[in-house]
């Protein structure tokens, strides 16, 4: 398993696939870590997004909110450095 922040994520949780641009995807399934963020982000609740796709777990809902918010934090950790002096 791989920490990101306090969620534990399993390796295989997410796979880049170039059949999808390189996305990273769930579980090699042909959902992208985007897709779910999606889902959440238009009102849906996780019981729906599990209901319309059985192939989901809540853990894989989980893995991608851990999957944002570490990138996320990379992203602000880059923006927030210093420009160095020319």
């Amino acid at each position: 398993m791989k920490a990101i922040g306090s969620v534990e994520i399993p390796q295989e949780a997410f796979m880049s696939v170039l059949k999808l641009g390189g996305k990273p995807c769930i579980r090699g399934m042909r959902m992208t870590v985007y897709d779910v963020l999606d889902y959440l982000a238009s009102g849906m609740t996780q019981e729906e997004i599990l209901a319309d796709f059985p192939n989901l777990t809540a853990q894989d809902i989980q893995a991608c909110l851990a999957f944002a918010a570490n990138r996320e934090r990379r992203l602000i950790g880059v923006t927030l450095q210093p420009a160095p002096f020319h």
